[in-house]
């Protein structure tokens, strides 16, 4: 059993043409993911997937590996499923799926996510959550709440506040859904051949697909939040924050 990493990349974007590209304190984003992958241990080895020529020539010129896939992907992880078919992998292996847009995400959450699956061989997916600090962030629809049950696995995903505290505070209540997810290999093929649920397509909010269709997700508390690149203001942001030191583990 072995671990791969794949960071998605396209450079559409409605709000961010480019956006893998965008120089943050002088590096491209989509390198500062990579390299920031490359730090955690537990990884055999990590791959943009892409179906754009510039970005392709962006990675391998900082050394990076690369694996060109379709330009008909509708999700992240409809790509990556492609690229990890294209690599061999064993049914058994994980397929760890990077959100290029995290460029400061603390390596160790790697190994947090993908820990469950090394344990128990039966687990076909997990993710992260992050509690939520402030008010604002949960009502805010772009960042993706998640409720568990009390082994840890989804119940849900929502755009919307959940659980709703009717008759008690709410503090500490609340956690983000964080965009990383890992697969077993043998899931991640059978998830990309499932059909769209109803509340994903709601929603829009893929991973809901694993769970209408009575697959586990296993929900991992990480203390590590990740900031998001969505448009160009949130570059300087980026840059305000990559003096913070960097862990693993």
């Amino acid at each position: 059993m072995k671990i791969f990493a794949f960071i998605p990349a396209r450079y559409g974007s409605s709000r961010f043409p480019g956006k893998p590209l965008a120089l943050i304190s002088g590096k491209p984003m989509i390198q500062h993911t990579y390299e920031r992958a490359l730090r955690c241990p537990d990884l055999e080895a990590a791959f943009v997937a892409t179906d754009d020529d510039r970005i392709a020539r962006c990675v391998q010129g900082f050394g990076g590996k690369v694996v060109m896939t379709a330009s008909t992907h509708k999700s992240g992880t409809d790509r990556i499923a492609e690229a990890a078919r294209k690599m061999g992998f064993d049914p058994d292996d994980i397929v760890v799926n990077i959100q290029g847009d995290q460029p400061l995400f603390d390596p160790g959450v790697i190994s947090e996510m993908t820990r469950p699956l090394v344990t128990d061989i039966g687990l076909p997916m997990s993710t992260l959550k992050w509690r939520i600090q402030e008010s604002e962030e949960i009502m805010n629809p772009n960042h993706v709440k998640v409720v568990t049950d009390e082994n840890h696995h989804a119940l849900y995903f929502s755009r919307h506040p959940i659980p709703y505290c009717r008759d008690v505070p709410c503090d500490g209540a609340h956690f983000k859904h964080l965009g990383f997810y890992a697969f077993r290999m043998s899931f991640l093929s059978t998830f990309t051949t499932l059909p769209m649920g109803v509340l994903e397509g709601l929603e829009k909010l893929e991973q809901l697909r694993a769970l209408e269709h009575g697959y586990r997700i296993k929900v991992i508390e990480t203390r590590y939040d990740s900031i998001e690149v969505d448009v160009p203001e949130d570059v300087g942001k980026i840059e305000e924050s990559l003096s913070r030191p960097v862990k693993c583990g």
